[in-house]
């Protein structure tokens, strides 16, 4: 059995063209390194963006169907918490696809296989190979499951908060204006990176946040942000 026939039985679904796993499984730097494998290779970056499309898709589909009096704001946050980048590159290692993409030398030398944006965007990949060689209900068969059982553990803490967004609505209405964030520093190996994002009022600058991706960072700085806000109210503590 191939590496590829395997994660196909891992995986526990049917390819008509196994070529489209094998391409979500494909990294770009791969292709750099082996100019002579692009003549029937293609990386799987256009997989991904195709990918990160149907996994919100479907996240929001079944947040909206499982939680029917859910707000906007709360139906967000539990679609968020599913499609994060921890809880992607969580599913991936379920399948240990980083042990399965092809990779450049050097990527594989500084640990890329275990990076959780790797991971998730492979993972993304792969449910669009999914998708475009099955159809909407073979990615919905794959992924409902997996996404189900991660609502299962999340509800025993109870509703996740979306600090972003959150922060978008008290800042709109209190002054008029769109929160943003800038990366401010990243550091770590690129197997484990750390963020550092702030966010910002117009030139304000309204909390900062650290985190494993972007997206966990400036979640940290919009929380970091709601508090300093609270404590400027008075509606907290000092």
């Amino acid at each position: 059995m191939t590496a590829l026939e395997t994660l196909i039985a891992r995986l526990g679904v049917t390819f008509a063209d196994p070529g489209l796993l094998q391409r979500a499984l494909t990294h770009s730097s791969y292709l750099n390194e082996r100019i002579e494998e692009r003549l029937h290779l293609a990386s799987n970056e256009r997989l991904e963006f195709l990918g990160d499309a149907v996994v919100n898709y479907l996240a929001a589909t079944l947040v909206y169907e499982r939680f029917p009096s859910a707000g906007e704001g709360e139906l967000t946050a539990w679609r968020i918490a599913l499609v994060r980048t921890e809880t992607l590159a969580r599913l991936a290692r379920r399948y240990d696809l980083g042990g399965y993409v092809l990779l450049a030398r050097g990527e594989e030398l500084s640990g890329a296989r275990r990076r959780p944006s790797l991971l998730a965007d492979t993972f993304e990949a792969v449910v669009a190979a999914i998708f475009l060689d099955g159809g909407p209900d073979a990615a919905r068969a794959f992924l409902s499951p997996l996404f189900e059982a991660e609502l299962d553990q999340l509800q025993t803490i109870g509703p996740p908060v979306d600090y972003k967004s959150a922060l978008q609505s008290r800042i709109q209405a209190e002054r008029g204006v769109t929160p943003r964030y800038r990366t401010l520093e990243v550091t770590g190996p690129e197997h484990q990176r750390e963020f550092t994002v702030e966010a910002l009022a117009g030139e304000e600058s309204l909390g900062v946040g650290r985190g494993s991706s972007k997206q966990a960072a400036a979640q940290a700085a919009a929380r970091a942000a709601l508090e300093a806000l609270d404590v400027e109210g008075g509606n907290v503590e000092r």
